[in-house]
């Protein structure tokens, strides 16, 4: 199961960037768990500074901008 985890505080950017995530999933059919990571010093530890931010399976994918879906299905493969 993939893991992805989206880091932000909760922006128009961030929500968007939960909804592409997981359409791409979806329509990649993998099972996965999405996880909305909020708090700044959980976001930090990943070594973000700008949000929002893709991570899949512990890795930082993306950060500061939301991928168009077809990236995002390129990233979590």
């Amino acid at each position: 199961m993939k893991k992805l985890q989206i880091l932000g505080t909760g922006c128009a950017k961030c929500k968007k960037l939960a909804e592409v995530t997981e359409h791409a999933a979806e329509s990649l059919g993998l099972p996965f768990e999405i996880e909305k990571v909020t708090e700044i010093q959980k976001i930090m530890a990943f070594g973000v500074m700008t949000t929002p931010a893709l991570v899949v399976d512990g890795v930082v994918k993306v950060s500061g901008r939301v991928p168009s879906v077809d990236e995002v299905c390129e990233l979590i493969k």
